[in-house]
């Protein structure tokens, strides 16, 4: 090929491609100082708010499926804790990461619910799968929307945890079953869904 026509086609090629140079600046700076996931939960919060998105365990097969307990998460602070600790309780663990803009729309939800029904019959777990290295980014960011649920951070999970989606959310029952869980975000403070908490609770060990 001749060195005019290369000259021509590059020019053609940077004509076409120019246009599109800001956008993808733009949307770059948006991804990485997390502007774009939080744009991206403004929405998904609007989505939330029209109810079409509450969880409904009624649509979910409980007890089918047995929980791994058989591997080990992090506390903020790199404290390990063996998830094995959690048998015989009903577990809210809900997987999701700082870069999620559905896992943020979601959070204040969770939140209200944790206030609700948190306690020692209802453990929360808020798992983060951002990189280790990222703690301190999720630290920051659950610091700086005021969340008081208990936040960890993912190491290896179990095959049944490696979801394809995020948000993902398994409701663990006393028995050491499955007894919901959703991929995607949802509303979870319902009064729906605090009652179907209560009531496996009232399963727990020694009750």
């Amino acid at each position: 090929m001749s060195t005019p026509v290369i000259t021509k086609y590059l020019k053609t090629m940077w004509r076409t491609i120019r246009p599109w140079i800001p956008v993808v600046t733009i949307l770059l700076v948006l991804r990485y100082t997390g502007a774009l996931a939080g744009l991206s939960a403004l929405g998904n919060r609007a989505v939330l708010e029209t109810g079409i998105l509450d969880a409904n365990p009624d649509r979910f097969a409980k007890g089918k499926e047995p929980f791994d307990f058989d591997f080990s998460v992090k506390k903020t602070d790199g404290t390990t804790v063996d998830f094995r600790r959690y048998r015989g309780k009903t577990v809210f663990l809900n997987i999701w990461a700082t870069w999620c803009g559905p896992c943020r729309a979601e959070m204040a939800s969770i939140q209200k619910l944790y206030d609700a029904v948190g306690n020692d019959s209802v453990t929360f777990v808020m798992l983060s799968i951002d990189r280790e290295d990222a703690t301190e980014k999720v630290i920051d960011y659950i610091a700086g929307k005021g969340f008081t649920f208990p936040v960890f951070i993912a190491g290896e999970l179990p095959e049944q945890l490696q979801v394809k989606m995020i948000p993902s959310t398994f409701i663990i029952a006393p028995d050491g079953t499955i007894a919901y869980k959703k991929s995607g975000m949802a509303d979870y403070n319902t009064s729906r869904f605090r009652k179907f908490l209560g009531e496996l609770s009232t399963t727990a060990v020694g009750n």
